[in-house]
């Protein structure tokens, strides 16, 4: 990884570029290369990986990245920095040129058509505070090709994407994730390793594919009952259903048909449970 972007060299490029970060793309650039290492490490990605990166920025990731797998498709929605990528990686590891591939796109619209070369196996990126969620759960959605997922969020979001039943912070985010995937933390990162600095701590969410759970009904089905059921949390299944049942009594003949007390809240629950209540709605 001799070919990492330092400090000094990710700020000049910005300015060469005039390039400023924006809230609006919720850009926060690495400027750390050890934090760039543990990336990449953390993802374990295999030599026949391609990967799919979101939001690559100035191209700090993209270089460590790059070494480690078949090839890196990189996701950018900012023009300037979409047509800077190639030129970058060009310089500082011109033998892995070949193995990039740019889309000047945004990641909440791609879908596999949009994507050259072989479907993706893993996504690994340093992803946008404010698309984080939507931008994973469309591509787990989109992509089925992706095997493995490891992503650098807001400390917040890591908790929640991870988070189990009974957890204070579990909720959609956990339960869609959990229809994808395994979905673990896998470690802090501090506010000092991003320019600008954010004020908020951010941590590292891995992702192992695994088989959603079985059921006679949709995807969409079920994450109907989700939404609903966690769109009131203070209220019983009973009641927080009721609109998405007909009626709080059809609420509780779908939830006793699923095998779930009506007096429980949706943070109690397991995806596999939704899938349960979601087959049983009159």
């Amino acid at each position: 990884m001799s070919g990492l972007l330092g400090p000094a060299e990710i700020r000049d490029l910005a300015a060469r570029l005039g390039i400023r970060p924006t809230k609006k793309l919720g850009q926060n650039f690495v400027i750390d290369g050890g934090t760039v290492r543990k990336i990449v490490r953390v993802a374990g990605l295999r030599p026949d990986d391609v990967v799919i990166e979101v939001g690559p920025g100035l191209g700090s990731l993209t270089l460590a990245l790059l070494p480690e797998a078949r090839g890196v498709t990189a996701v950018e929605i900012d023009p300037v920095l979409a047509g800077q990528l190639p030129l970058t990686v060009a310089e500082h590891a011109p033998e892995l040129a070949d193995r990039l591939s740019v889309v000047h796109a945004d990641a909440l619209r791609v879908a596999p058509g949009d994507l050259p070369g072989d479907p993706p196996t893993a996504l690994v990126a340093n992803l946008p505070y404010n698309v984080a969620v939507p931008v994973v759960l469309h591509l787990l959605q989109t992509l089925s090709s992706l095997r493995t997922v490891l992503v650098m969020v807001q400390a917040e979001v890591a908790d929640r994407l991870a988070a189990t039943p009974g957890s204070r912070v579990y909720g959609v985010p956990s339960v869609k994730a959990a229809w994808y995937a395994d979905v673990r933390r896998a470690g802090p990162v501090g506010r000092t390793v991003f320019w600008p600095a954010p004020n908020v701590d951010s941590g590292l969410v891995a992702m192992t594919r695994r088989e959603p759970p079985t059921t006679g009904v949709s995807r969409e089905d079920v994450f109907a009952a989700v939404d609903a059921a966690f769109a009131q949390r203070r209220k019983t299944l009973r009641a927080a259903l009721a609109s998405w049942a007909g009626s709080p009594a059809a609420a509780e003949r779908a939830l006793r048909a699923a095998g779930i007390d009506p007096s429980r809240r949706g943070e109690q629950l397991t995806v596999e449970d939704f899938a349960r209540i979601a087959e049983n709605r009159p």
